[in-house]
């Protein structure tokens, strides 16, 4: 048994080869404690851990779970974050999203911030680190909340990524206000589920899906009720879902938002959206 023949197990099972080649790496690093690197200078893997290895490969293929879930990390911005079914699983996409809350955050010297919506506080992890700023992440799910305080401990951002549990901003206390705003909402529409990857109905539902056929649940509610809880001047940063922009836009600028901006992925999807409240 060899590093390839475990490759083979995921491509036979549908896996893309490079999907395959980074995945086996994963499962590598977490159960053999070796990096690419160590194998690529020659350091032995040893028999029991391979044999393990090739368990968890034929594990995922089996039943679609998620590489993240079987680790039980997932990797974001240069950071290792716990991941379990309670949480969504960091995407690259959400990077965009959180460097350019960084840019807004450091060229207007915010201070405050709030996550709404964190999960597993990889946007409020992330900012807090290369930014100034206190964030405060929110959360309707304790579970979810659980994972990022975990994150934020591990990272040794204790007092500067801080969590609550919130229904939008119904646990923001009276005359508390943020400069910015982020949220990675859900923004899939339930009739979409049935086109998702198997690996995604893994995830929880909550985080991924509106209950309108639009998946303009959460853009609608969140920017409405934004202006009472961010500072005149402040921003308002939202991920966007494919094909949704005009419509966030619209919102954004019918409830006071303007100077908006929009930021394509390197698919050339429009992924993130930015506006500044009116002063």
């Amino acid at each position: 048994m060899n590093i390839p023949e475990i490759v083979k197990i995921l491509t036979d099972g549908g896996i893309e080869q490079n999907e395959a080649n980074i995945e086996v790496r994963m499962l590598i690093e977490h159960f053999c404690g070796l990096s690419a690197m160590d194998i690529l200078l020659g350091k032995k893997l040893d028999y029991s851990k391979l044999a393990e290895v090739k368990e968890k490969a034929e594990l995922r293929v089996r039943t679609k779970r998620p590489i993240q879930h079987i680790t039980g990390f997932a990797h974001f911005m240069g950071e290792r974050f716990i991941v379990n079914p309670n949480v969504l699983i960091p995407r690259d996409e959400t990077e965009l999203l959180v460097r350019k809350a960084i840019q807004i955050i450091k060229e207007n010297n915010f201070k405050t911030a709030l996550d709404v919506g964190t999960g597993s506080g990889c946007i409020a992890c992330m900012t807090a680190k290369f930014t100034n700023c206190r964030i405060t992440g929110l959360d309707i799910s304790s579970d979810a909340l659980n994972v990022a305080l975990d994150n934020a401990m591990r990272l040794n951002l204790n007092n500067k990524a801080v969590f609550r549990k919130s229904d939008i901003f119904s646990n923001v206390r009276t005359g508390e206000t943020f400069d910015i705003i982020i949220s990675n909402p859900p923004y899939i529409p339930p009739h979409e589920a049935y086109n998702l990857q198997k690996e995604v109905k893994f995830e929880p539902p909550q985080a991924l899906f509106t209950r309108d056929e639009s998946g303009m649940e959460f853009y609608e509610k969140i920017t409405i009720q934004a202006p009472s809880v961010l500072n005149r001047g402040g921003y308002l940063l939202f991920e966007l879902g494919k094909g949704q922009a005009k419509d966030v836009k619209s919102i954004m600028g019918y409830n006071g938002f303007e100077s908006m901006e929009i930021t394509n992925d390197l698919a050339g999807i429009e992924r993130v959206i930015c506006g500044k409240l009116c002063c």
